[in-house]
């Protein structure tokens, strides 16, 4: 199993404001012969669905000295993870989080934006200082 990222805490913490509840921390997820842990799996009730809604959330920290290596594990992390949640969990979506300065240091320039939307990643954007979430992808 992965190290937990430098913000996990954080992020877990803004997850639990924002009205949901950790189910999991990792999410265990075993497909194709290989055993994924993503960081977080959380669901909260939709009054107005009558239903559950099921999230998994990878959470990372860009605070080392490439972003673009960072954003290169990043996304071929999301895109394995994605592939097993499609086929064992379906009806969980899948996040990547990012910190507030990465995305506008970095994931607003012509690569990595480009890359986000080819490969459908849905960002969430926090703020480590504060542990909350300051966008959900629309």
């Amino acid at each position: 199993m992965a190290a937990k990222d430098l913000f996990h805490d954080a992020v877990r913490h803004a997850l639990e404001k924002d009205g949901w509840t950790i189910t999991h921390d990792p999410l265990f997820i075993s497909f194709g012969g290989v055993d994924m842990y993503v960081d977080l799996g959380a669901e909260r009730i939709l009054a107005a669905q009558r239903g559950n809604e099921k999230i998994a959330v990878e959470i990372k920290s860009f605070v080392g000295s490439s972003a673009t290596t960072e954003f290169s594990t990043a996304l071929g992390q999301f895109l394995k993870y994605q592939l097993a949640l499609e086929e064992e969990q379906p009806d969980r979506t899948l996040y990547l989080a990012i910190p507030v300065d990465a995305e506008r240091e970095f994931f607003r320039l012509e690569l990595p934006r480009r890359l986000v939307e080819r490969y459908q990643v849905r960002l969430v954007i926090y703020d480590p200082e504060e542990e909350v979430i300051v966008r959900w992808p629309t």
